[in-house]
């Protein structure tokens, strides 16, 4: 899984960019799966802070999820779908690394800037893909990805029994 940093990401794709952290920014809460020790997921709920424009996971000390991610740094993030069907947001995710902060002066700036419970752990995130799901006029599927080094790919999808479009 080849990963970046989000100022990658955003410097690549700045509105897609945009779109994802908005999205992720209607709602606190959002579900983040990681891998337990014996290979199978663990899904839970965390809050994604998007600090100086990056993404952060925040979580408490020695917490399962923080363990898993220590471990393996692989992961999920899934944003809040809202309070209804229609999503009229889309559905966005991000996977990747969730690098964990260590560094004494970026963690005093973050408790400085956001006054989080403390202690806590504190992972940056290295998108390997970020992907959104939205609905066109009504009846057509778009989906959008991006991976490293690759463009913003979009595939249209109508309700019918028809073919995907694919750009680029």
């Amino acid at each position: 899984m080849t990963s970046r940093s989000w100022a990658d990401f955003r410097s690549a794709e700045p509105d897609f960019a945009d779109s994802v952290r908005q999205r992720f920014e209607l709602y606190k809460h959002h579900v983040l799966a990681t891998l337990r020790k014996d290979g199978s997921p663990r899904v839970t709920g965390l809050e994604v802070d998007f600090w100086h424009g990056e993404p952060f996971l925040g979580m408490m000390p020695n917490s399962r999820k923080a363990l898993d991610l220590r471990r393996d740094p692989r992961f999920a993030v899934h944003a809040n779908p809202g309070p209804d069907a229609e999503m009229s947001d889309g559905d966005v995710r991000i996977s990747g690394r969730a690098v964990e902060v260590t560094d004494p002066e970026v963690l005093a700036r973050f408790i400085s800037e956001r006054k989080p419970p403390e202690p806590f752990h504190l992972f940056r995130v290295e998108p390997a893909e970020v992907v959104r799901v939205g609905i066109e006029g009504g009846d057509t599927i778009v989906v959008q990805s991006w991976r490293p080094g690759h463009p913003l790919r979009t595939i249209r999808r109508g309700n019918d029994d028809g073919s995907a479009t694919t750009a680029p």
